[in-house]
């Protein structure tokens, strides 16, 4: 009895997902190759480019403020921010534009993230957008507040965008390690693939449930609601 040879089966390879690489693989914004690698940035950009510069400003205005007034200044600063967070994800990055060149622009500026959201070079601003994002407030701060004020309140507001755009980055990972991290992560991914039109704050979604955009619960989460809320009862 003659038995063939036994040959070496060729190794396979569990195929990838092709959703998953649709959302990370997002298209060149512009021909030009320069112009979209500028559209790329690296997560550590932000906090490079604005860490320090949030340093300096408060460094700048402790000699005329003192350290307690620097720290409701920053904190004022922050609060700012938030507001301007929500606000300008609100109602400029889901603005609705009839033209053609509108809707181009919307999806250069955020259309993009919501069809590639996995896209780990585009989930932060690229700098020149957040040099306009960040330098327009602080020169209204300027021409409203005296200088130790204005840089006290623009190192809080300039301390906010740097949080909010690492914490964007990371919301997109898989598996925030703390239990306030995944709450964050829920909230925002549900603004992406439950109803885009709620959920606009990142970093602050408690201005969704002032202004009414906090995203719906789930059929499973009102259910254990109801079920903590008759426990609570009972007990």
């Amino acid at each position: 009895m003659t038995t063939r040879p036994r040959t070496a089966q060729p190794r396979t390879t569990r195929p990838r997902s092709g959703r998953a690489e649709h959302l990370r693989a997002s298209p060149p914004l512009f021909r030009s190759p320069l112009l979209d690698r500028l559209t790329r940035v690296h997560p550590a950009v932000p906090a490079a480019l604005y860490g320090p510069l949030a340093v300096l400003l408060a460094a700048l205005a402790v000699p005329r403020l003192g350290w307690a007034a620097l720290a409701w200044h920053a904190l004022l600063g922050y609060a700012l921010w938030t507001l301007t967070e929500y606000w300008v994800h609100r109602a400029l990055f889901h603005l609705n534009p009839r033209s053609a060149r509108g809707r181009r622009l919307h999806w250069l500026v955020h259309g993009v993230h919501h069809d590639h959201p996995d896209d780990p070079r585009r989930l932060v601003m690229p700098p020149l957008a957040s040099l306009v994002l960040t330098g327009i407030p602080f020169a209204a701060l300027h021409l409203a507040l005296d200088g130790g004020a204005a840089n006290a309140v623009a190192a809080g507001f300039t301390a906010g965008y740097v949080l909010y755009d690492e914490l964007h980055f990371l919301l997109h990972r898989p598996g925030p390690p703390t239990a306030l991290g995944r709450r964050l992560r829920r909230h925002h991914l549900r603004h992406h693939f439950q109803d885009d039109s709620r959920g606009f704050g990142v970093s602050c979604p408690y201005w969704d449930h002032v202004f009414g955009t906090a995203p719906e619960r789930t059929a499973a989460e009102r259910t254990a609601a109801g079920g903590a809320t008759g426990g609570a009862a009972a007990r």
